[in-house]
């Protein structure tokens, strides 16, 4: 990424951080988040042509609030803060930021004037989504306000001359009508971005870049059948081909039939030439999580279980040099090593890992990428649309699919459950309406009847979601003849299960997965 332009988004501890992140990029223009502590010698280093300041929970008045230097704003280079950031903005300038005295949260009609070159091609009523407790009574000398609502007197305010502004809605959300048009004003016609990124040449330096990496080297490829891992392994077979050697962990946390699936895809029979190995390591998992409940510890077992599994295999077919893992963005962001938010999850290829890798190097060519950029890329790549398009499955697999001690008859429960599941879903065609649904297995047991007989077994709970970047999610609507076709047949065919739920949760408050 050293020769391309980029916009930086300096994160204050917002929720949305990786979705402005992911609009700039929908702009063509590449981008990465930092925390606000990053400093400002690295930032100026990395010669941004734009910043962007993320929203954050706190009020930037109080004195251990997250800040940022005042020579953020003067280095010439364009700056856009965000909700906070735009208070934060007009703090630091001398404007004046107080306690709103009427809230806005939700979808507010926003008058904006149409000169601002932020506003360029927008409507003069537009609406947005507000989130907020403080707002901006005063602004900075030199700057003047081009938008407001009945409630908030400074809904943005600019400094043309400076190319600072500052906008106390949330443009990157989709709830604001025209947020992707303002952000596009910002990143390419203020910030003056070509608009280069784009995933044939990001497929194309990849594989120029992974070959002057390895060189002679042997590289080993951690494939788990899923997206991410698929699309990392055909990138490196096209870069280096006989030098890869592609290693499927079957850890028996996969879903029904999906380890000889896989094998289909990808084994001597398949339609790519790589070096394929599967071993099975289903006891020696299940082994090593027996008696383990905390989501976090189980997920850095299979973390580490899957790396000694990969040594171990290494050793058989001689010196590797390289492993390659499909580690992407997000997981990046919410194993916390990057931006400013806090650990959500550690991901088994990052914050999972253990301490001592017996490789040289690590490579993670899609590290840089968001899921549906992962999937463009596949496509460029030649991978068929039913592979790229695939149900997401999770590095940890049904492991944190399972609440509590993970078991093999657990395992099989929740298997049998999902496959009931995607299977309804599919024949009632909302497998082209829903992003992603699975079957899990809670930790709850609740007495039932079946056959005049007390039962006293586990409850299923379904999920569905519909998300565009797999940072925000929202509940499906399941149909209540297909939800109710799934419920039958899973307590009728899957032995020790008596009930199943819905989950409505949207995320945030949750998350997509239930570990």
């Amino acid at each position: 990424m050293m020769n391309q332009e980029k916009v930086i988004v300096v994160d204050f501890g917002g929720q949305y951080n990786q979705l402005v992140a992911r609009r700039v990029r929908e702009c063509n223009v590449y981008c990465e988040i930092y925390s606000y502590r990053t400093d400002i010698e690295q930032i100026k280093a990395m010669k941004p042509k734009g910043i962007i300041l993320t929203g954050g929970p706190n009020s930037c008045f109080e004195a251990d609030s997250p800040s940022c230097s005042k020579e953020l704003f003067e280095l010439g280079i364009p700056v856009l803060g965000l909700c906070y950031g735009a208070q934060l903005m007009m703090h630091i300038l001398g404007g004046k930021v107080e306690h709103a005295p009427v809230r806005e949260y939700g979808k507010t009609e926003v008058l904006v004037n149409t000169e601002s070159p932020l506003f360029t091609n927008v409507q003069e009523k537009t609406l947005c989504w507000m989130s907020h407790f403080d707002y901006i009574s005063k602004v900075a000398d030199g700057f003047s306000i081009v938008a407001h609502t009945a409630d908030c007197p400074v809904a943005a305010a600019e400094n043309k001359e400076k190319k600072l502004y500052a906008i106390q809605f949330h443009p990157e959300v989709l709830h604001t009508q025209e947020g992707i048009k303002m952000l596009h004003n910002f990143v390419r016609d203020i910030c003056g971005c070509g608009g280069t990124w784009r995933m044939d040449s990001f497929v194309e330096n990849s594989i120029q870049t992974i070959r002057e990496k390895v060189g002679n080297g042997k590289v080993l490829c951690a494939l788990s059948g899923g997206v991410d891992s698929s699309v990392a392994a055909v990138l490196l077979s096209k870069a280096i081909g006989s030098q890869l050697t592609c290693v499927f962990v079957d850890h028996g946390l996969l879903r029904k039939n999906e380890g000889d699936e896989v094998e289909e895809v990808f084994g001597e029979n398949g339609s790519y030439e790589l070096n394929f190995i599967r071993v099975n390591a289903q006891e020696r998992f299940y082994g090593k999580l027996a008696g383990v409940t905390e989501p976090e510890q189980k997920r850095k077992i299979i973390g580490e279980e899957f790396i000694r599994v990969f040594e171990e295999e290494a050793k058989k077919i001689g010196t590797v040099d390289f492993l390659v893992q499909g580690t992407i963005y997000p997981d990046v962001v919410e194993s916390g090593l990057g931006g400013e938010s806090a650990v959500i999850k550690s991901h088994h290829n990052v914050g999972g890992l253990p301490d001592y890798v017996d490789f040289k190097e690590i490579i993670e060519p899609l590290r840089d990428l968001f899921k549906d950029e992962v999937r463009k890329a596949g496509l460029e790549l030649g991978i068929p649309e039913k592979l790229v398009y695939r149900q997401p499955f999770p590095g940890p697999g049904l492991g944190i699919r399972i609440i509590g001690e993970v078991t093999a008859e657990k395992v099989r429960i929740v298997q049998d459950a999902d496959a009931i599941y995607r299977e309804e879903i599919a024949n009632a065609g909302c497998d082209k309406t829903v992003g992603q649904y699975f079957a899990a297995l809670t930790n709850m047991r609740s007495v039932g009847v079946m056959g005049d007989e007390r039962t006293y077994d586990y409850a299923v709970a379904l999920r569905a979601v519909n998300t565009i970047d797999f940072m925000t999610a929202e509940a499906a609507e399941i149909p209540f003849e297909v939800l109710q076709k799934v419920m039958s047949r899973i307590i009728n065919e899957v032995k020790g299960v008596n009930r199943v739920m819905y989950d409505l949760t949207s995320k945030p408050p949750g998350t997509i997965e239930f570990e």
